[in-house]
């Protein structure tokens, strides 16, 4: 019996696409580059910084620009964090059914908790969710299960009986690997490395509400 819903962030709870997309366009504009649209932003939004940076400019972690590029990408953010992002349509329906439920929610997020914490205020989700856990607050992010563990044992509840919704491919490993049930959110971001379909998870939903039919 499931006693706990836990959230990805980005891409699953709220559309913070508009945001980074602004900040990585911000940095593209500044080299003489073309701003990219929001459609291929969203594609890669998911994986944060360096996945963004990748697909702006086409550089990765231990490439000689890389860390600057990744500090300003990240000013540039903090100064923008929830000028256009929201919660996805029905998500907020859906907290607040779990809520009357008294199905205790939490986040559990690879974004660090410099801008976790202070967009879940904006978003006003921040007195209501049982446990954040951010990027940083493990030794190791998603893919692997400790963000998730940390979240279960942060509410007192098995990993059996929780449920983790999440838009990416490592969202469903980090379930499978803490032993939660994974829930693929098909009207996120998704990627761009396999269908959602092949990724192990035996539910996907095309709308928030529909996790309410898995509980």
């Amino acid at each position: 019996m499931i006693k706990a819903v836990l959230f990805d962030l980005d891409g699953t709870l709220a559309n913070t696409a508009p945001d980074l997309g602004h900040a990585l366009n911000r940095q593209r504009v500044a080299r003489g580059l073309a701003a990219l649209p929001i459609a291929l932003i969203r594609i890669e939004a998911s994986a944060g910084a360096r996945g963004l940076l990748g697909l702006g400019f086409n550089i990765r972690p231990g490439d000689s620009e890389y860390d600057a590029m990744h500090s300003e990408f990240l000013d540039f953010y903090a100064e923008r964090l929830c000028q256009e992002t929201s919660l996805f349509p029905g998500v907020a329906e859906l907290l607040d059914q779990l809520d009357d439920l008294r199905l205790p929610w939490g986040v559990v997020t690879n974004k660090p908790a410099r801008f976790t914490i202070p967009l879940m205020q904006e978003l006003g989700l921040g007195q209501r969710a049982a446990c954040v856990v951010s990027g940083g607050d493990t030794p190791h992010s998603k893919p692997h299960p400790e963000p998730l563990l940390r979240a279960s044992n942060a509410i007192n509840i098995g990993p059996g009986e929780c449920i983790y919704l999440g838009d990416d491919i490592r969202d469903v490993q980090a379930s499978l690997a803490a032993g939660m049930e994974p829930v693929i959110a098909r009207y996120g971001y998704l990627g761009n490395v396999s269908p959602p379909e092949s990724w192990g998870a035996r539910y996907l939903i095309n709308r928030p509400q529909e996790l309410l039919g898995y509980l």
